[in-house]
């Protein structure tokens, strides 16, 4: 099974470097798995000066699956739109045609204290968040700024964005919500602003369609507002969630802080035969870079969604999953997760506490 390993930027490298330590101990137990490095984002724009170097797109799409660090950081804001590390995100998700994103929020026991919210709010959190990844505003056209005229005479500079969604984009992720919601508690809940836009009145149309193909499932609707203050008030009430791109981009990182730390919530984003690529959900958090101190288990978790969903070894992402709960419960902690009591490591620290229970 090869896998294309892309560090990107940032603290990229230091926690990819710790999957692969985990995805290399698996190898040393008899688990096939050969691993090919290339540059993505301002690594790429660096190497190839496109931040998805066509060398890095044709290793992508010749491997079983993708491990993916981080892109981004403040010296590339400089750059031309199209340069910048963030379109080589965009397009290589484009590219591969990864329409859906599987972001997980869940709640270790041991980390209830790191939640911002009380214990007993977030106690057994456990939320599946499906976000479509390839549609609505980031990709719509037209998109652009220029000048027009001023309703006060003259003329100013205007930016805008086309939010857009064909009825088979919103069908097949869809389908796959519903399928993930058959696999767990049967509930899922649709997130839209089907009120005001009619991008979202389709959006609910078709779910409501698709919604007959899974009659055990419980669906029910909710405003994206209400949504955002309800996984604030009362999150367990979540079981599958399935959005938009740009509203599932926002309520999985506002989830992702029920947990803990950003720094722990691992994702997956799928194409129809399940072919994926597997990233952390935090960026590149460029103010840490090279200090060995960012959290690698939101990385080294998505290798084990990897193991699971594309490569069909779940025993082996049971082993991970296990050996990160049980360094959790030694009160092994990286700087964003650790609370008194418990015992501050580097993020190679934490690499190396996985493969040993491992």
């Amino acid at each position: 099974m090869k896998i294309a390993v892309l560090p990107g930027d940032g603290i990229g490298p230091e926690i990819v470097a710790q999957a692969v330590k985990v995805m290399k101990a698996l190898s040393s137990d008899g688990l096939k798995l050969e691993m090919e490095e290339a540059p993505i984002g301002g690594a790429g724009y660096d190497a190839a000066g496109d931040p998805l170097p066509a060398s890095t797109l044709e290793l992508a799409k010749a491997a079983d699956a993708v491990l993916l660090g981080a892109v981004g950081g403040p010296r590339y804001d400089v750059l031309d739109r199209p340069l910048r590390p963030e379109r080589g995100l965009l397009r290589i998700r484009k590219e591969m045609n990864l329409f859906a994103n599987l972001r997980p929020a869940f709640l270790y026991p041991e980390l209830a204290s790191a939640s911002t919210l009380r214990p007993e709010v977030v106690a057994g959190l456990d939320i599946m968040i499906v976000r479509e990844l390839t549609g609505d505003v980031y990709f719509g056209q037209p998109r652009g700024i220029e000048t027009r005229p001023s309703p006060n005479g003259g003329s100013e500079r205007v930016g805008f964005n086309t939010m857009l969604y064909a009825e088979s984009e919103v069908r097949r992720v869809a389908h796959v919500a519903f399928g993930i919601a058959m696999k767990r508690g049967k509930k899922l809940c649709s997130v839209e602003k089907a009120n005001v836009l009619e991008c979202s009145e389709l959006w609910k149309e078709v779910v409501l369609e698709v919604a007959k193909d899974y009659p055990e499932v419980e669906l029910s609707h909710m405003y994206v507002d209400n949504a955002a203050m309800q996984l604030v008030r009362n999150p367990r009430q979540f079981d599958v969630i399935v959005t938009g791109n740009i509203f599932g981009d926002i309520l999985s990182d506002e989830a992702s802080m029920l947990t803990g730390s950003i720094g722990m919530l691992a994702s997956a984003s799928l194409d129809q035969n399940n072919k994926g690529m597997y990233e952390p959900i935090h960026g590149s958090a460029p103010d840490i870079a090279g200090k060995d101190i960012a959290n690698p288990l939101a990385t080294i978790l998505s290798v084990a969604m990897m193991l699971r969903y594309t490569l069909n070894q779940e025993a082996a992402a049971q082993r991970i999953e296990n050996a990160v709960k049980k360094v959790l419960a030694q009160g092994l902690r990286t700087a964003d997760i650790f609370t008194e009591g418990t015992q501050k490591v580097s993020c190679s620290q934490m690499g190396d506490a996985v493969v040993k229970q491992l």
